[in-house]
Order: structure tokens, then sequence, then C-alpha cells
């Protein structure tokens, strides 16, 4: 399979993005910038990136990093990001969407969050159908605040996987969504990210 570049490393090129003030825009430069290959998410506002193509099988490779420069703006000091997937293309634009968030947060990266009503089967129990149902991570694997991590997702015909700097922090299966976009989560900490790859599975 090959691998898709969803970051081309120049510009937001395949993206658009939402914001809690001016909703959709869809030159996502208008909210979010990309400096010497990075995506930076920073700003008074909480809001994403989405992207505009769907994915069903896949497994998504991530890498993130907390931007504690303090010459950039933020609207909290709360370290709490995520990376979304599976996000349906029908859903409509609202902070959160309907998906699975792989949380990026302090002390809790590696979570899952199921956010409007998706379900998964998590050690033989479904979980609850929610606005935004958490189901902890296995176990820690984040780096040093300023360091960057890795995180890989894999979802495959239900079943997914959440990994963290090569370490299995999630897994459930019988997801009830197997189909949709990507999307970056800027929830008021300045965050970084940079490679956003994405390989198609069979």
């Amino acid at each position: 399979a090959q691998r898709i570049e969803l970051f081309n490393q120049k510009d937001l090129k395949g993206w658009y993005a939402f914001g809690e003030e001016k909703g959709k825009v869809n030159n996502a430069a208008d909210l979010f910038s990309v400096e010497d290959n990075i995506i930076r998410m920073y700003g008074p506002k909480a809001g994403y990136l989405m992207s505009n193509e769907s994915f069903k099988n896949f497994k998504l490779t991530v890498e993130f990093r907390w931007n504690t420069d303090a010459k950039f703006a933020k609207k909290n000091n709360s370290k709490n990001s995520g990376v979304m997937y599976l996000v349906p293309s029908e859903t409509p634009d609202v902070l959160w969407p309907k998906g699975i968030q792989f949380q990026i947060k302090e002390g809790a990266t590696g979570d899952f969050v199921l956010l409007q009503e998706v379900t998964l089967n998590i050690n033989g129990t479904k979980t609850e159908a929610g606005k935004s149902v958490v189901a902890k991570r296995f176990a820690d694997a984040e780096k040093a605040i300023g360091e960057w991590n890795k995180l890989e997702v894999t979802s495959k015909n239900g079943v997914i996987t959440q990994k963290l700097n090569g370490k299995l922090v999630n897994k459930g299966i019988e997801s009830s969504v197997t189909e949709g976009r990507i999307l970056l989560q800027y929830e008021g900490f300045p965050i970084d990210f940079r490679k956003v790859n994405i390989k198609k599975c069979k």
C-alpha cells in the first residue's frame, strides 16, 4: 500500500479549518500556519484542521509536540489536544464532531475519546453511547513536554489500535464508525504537528 502524505510539509492543501468564532474556513491558513515544515496551531480560540479526504481501512501516523514558546498566543494553560479519525463525511462541523479521538493531554495521552454516540467494544465490554465518552489508555508512553511524540492509529474492519511511541496504548473492536476524515485539534494550548501520513490497508 502506498503512503499518502496528508501534510505536504509546505502548506495546508487538502485541509480546511473550523474555528470557534469563524466557523468553517476553506483557506485553512487563515486560522493555522505552517512554519519550518511544521503545522503550528495556536491562538485565542479553539478549532481544528479537517482533511478533505475520507479513509476506510488505514494506518495513520502523526508526530506532535507541545509548543511552550511564550511568544505563541494561547487560549488556556491546559495541555490538551487530540487527533480525531473516522469523522464521517456527512457529519456537521462542531467542536467536536462525531468520530474517535486519540487523546493528547498531559497525563492522559492515548485515551480513546468517543464522540457523538460512537461506540467500541473494549476488553469484551461495549462502551456507552454518549456525547463524549473516555476509555482510558492501557499504558503510559508519553515523552517529556517539548519532545516529539509519534502516534499510530490502525483502523481495519472495525478493529482500532492506538500506539504511542511504539507502545500499544489502546485497542477496541466493533467500531460503530468505519470510514471518515482525519482531524487535528487545537483546544487552547499551542501544539505542533509535523508528519501526518496514512497508508491504506487492503
